[in-house]
Parts: structure tokens; sequence; C-alpha cells
């Protein structure tokens, strides 16, 4: 359920207290929400309870479906490290050589968001 709104569903707060019972219909009949103003700044959205609801179960789901998928990539890579822990593809640090290798990834992170921010 994507949700646009459009220029036609801006209005003043001043509007819609003047007309609300035609606004709650154009809301109810077109299930769009609509945005209030405030002094020319966006500050209520009003939408039809339903609709919103809606919505609301939506994004319920989609965090729980991305926590699933967030669980499923820990235990995976969990299960690569152990693997790795029993056939010995391991390094150990010392703090002089875990400080140089953080170091290391920090510079490697930098260095791509520098890459991704010059596309």
């Amino acid at each position: 359920m994507h949700v646009k709104i459009n220029l036609e569903n801006i209005q003043t707060l001043t509007d819609f207290k003047r007309n609300a019972k035609d606004y709650v219909e154009r809301i109810k009949s077109t299930k769009s929400p609509l945005v209030l103003t405030v002094n020319g700044k966006a500050e209520v959205v009003v939408h039809e309870a339903q609709a919103f609801q809606q919505m609301i179960n939506r994004l319920q789901h989609l965090e729980e479906e991305l926590q699933k998928l967030k669980l499923e990539a820990l235990r995976s890579q969990i299960d690569i490290g152990v693997k790795q822990l029993e056939t010995g593809q391991y390094s150990e640090y010392d703090e002089e050589s875990l400080s140089a290798f953080f170091a290391d990834i920090k510079a490697r992170g930098q260095q791509n968001l520098a890459d991704s921010d010059s596309l």
C-alpha cells in the first residue's frame, strides 16, 4: 500500500475547520490522507480510520519480516563463524594488531562512503 499525497490533499487548518464535514466525506471516499497546514507549514495529517489501520498493520507486518530477516542473517553469520573456528580459518589478534585491524576497517568504510558520495 503506497500512500501518495498530491497537492489537492493539502489544505489549511482554517479551511478544514470551516468545511470539516466536506473534507471528512472526501477523505472517507478517496481513502487518501489530507495534510493540514498552519501558517504554510504542514502540521497534521487526517486519514480515514480503516485506511490508517491497514497502513499500521502493514507497517507492523513489515517490521516483523525485517526482524526475521535480521535474525536469519545473524544465524547465518554465526554458522559461518563456527565453521571457520572449527576449520581453523581465523586470526588471533592482540591489542596492537586489533587496533590496526579496526583502523583498516574504518579507513575502508570512509573510502566506501567517499566513493558512494561521488556517484
